[in-house]
C-alpha cells in the first residue's frame, strides 16, 4: 500500500510515519531525508543534488522525482511507501501519479491529518525532540522524563527547533494553506482522501489511520 500523509507543519505525520514503518513495514520517503542521503551518496544523482545544494539553490521537482524513482526501485517496501513531505505543489502531484503509473506502482489512500490553527500553535510552542532518535516530547501531553534519558533510545539530548514559535509557526502555516491545501481538494476528486483528527492523542490519531487505510485496501 502507497500512501502520502497531508497535513501542516507539527500535525504529526513524521510521529505516524513511523508508527506504521513499525507496524506495517513500509517505507518512509522523506524529502529530507532524501536529499541529505543522496548529497553524499556519490552516485550521479548525489553529485547533482550536492551541487544544487552548495550553490544555495532550490532542489527542482524533477530531482526530487528522480531521488524518488531510485529508491522506488531499490527499495523491497513489502508494506509499500509513505510520501512525507512530498507532493507539496499540484504539480508536484502530477508527477508523483505519473511516476507511480510508470512504475506499475499504485496511490492507495492519502491521509489528511486536520488540525486547529490555535491548538496547534499551543502544541508545537510546547515541544522537544530527542536529538539522537527524533522521538518528540511536549510540555503538556508527554514530557520529558524526570530522568532526562528518552524513553525511545535512552538519549539524554533534547532540543528545541528555533523557528517553534508561534510567529514564525504562523509563517509556517500560512506558506501551507497557500501552497500544499489544494492538494487536499486535488486528492479529494480523485475519490483518495481519507481525513482523521490530527490534534487527537498519538494511539487515536494511530487507530484512525488504520481505519482508513482498511478501507482504502
Amino acid at each position: 500500500m502507497n500512501i502520502i500523509l497531508l497535513g501542516p507543519p507539527g500535525a504529526g505525520k513524521g510521529t505516524q510515519a513511523r508508527k506504521l514503518v513499525d507496524e506495517r513495514n513500509m517505507v518512509q520517503l522523506s524529502t529530507g531525508d532524501m536529499l541529505r542521503a543522496a548529497r553524499t551518496s556519490g552516485t550521479e544523482m548525489g553529485k547533482t543534488v550536492a551541487g544544487v545544494m552548495d550553490r544555495g539553490e532550490l532542489v527542482t521537482d524533477e530531482i526530487v522525482i528522480g531521488l524518488i524513482r531510485e529508491q522506488l526501485e531499490s527499495d523491497n517496501a513489502g508494506g509499500g511507501y509513505i510520501f512525507d513531505g512530498f507532493p507539496r505543489t499540484l504539480a508536484q502531484a502530477d508527477a508523483l501519479g505519473r511516476l507511480l503509473v510508470d512504475m506499475g506502482e499504485n496511490l492507495d489512500c492519502v491521509i489528511e491529518m486536520q488540525v486547529d490553527d490555535d491548538a496547534l500553535v499551543d502544541r508545537i510552542t510546547a515541544r522537544s525532540t530527542c536529538g539522537a532518535c527524533g522521538e518528540v516530547y511536549n510540555d503538556n501531553t508527554k514530557p520529558i522524563p524526570a530522568n532526562e534519558k528518552c524513553t525511545n533510545c535512552g538519549a539524554s539530548d533534547f532540543q528545541r527547533r528555533a523557528d517553534d514559535n508561534e510567529e514564525s509557526l504562523r509563517t509556517r502555516l500560512m506558506a501551507y494553506y497557500k501552497q500544499t491545501s489544494p492538494l487536499v481538494g486535488y486528492y479529494y476528486a480523485k475519490g483518495d482522501l481519507r481525513s482523521v483528527d490530527g490534534l487527537a492523542s498519538m494511539d487515536d490519531v494511530a487507530t484512525s489511520i488504520a481505519s482508513a487505510l482498511r478501507q482504502s485496501e
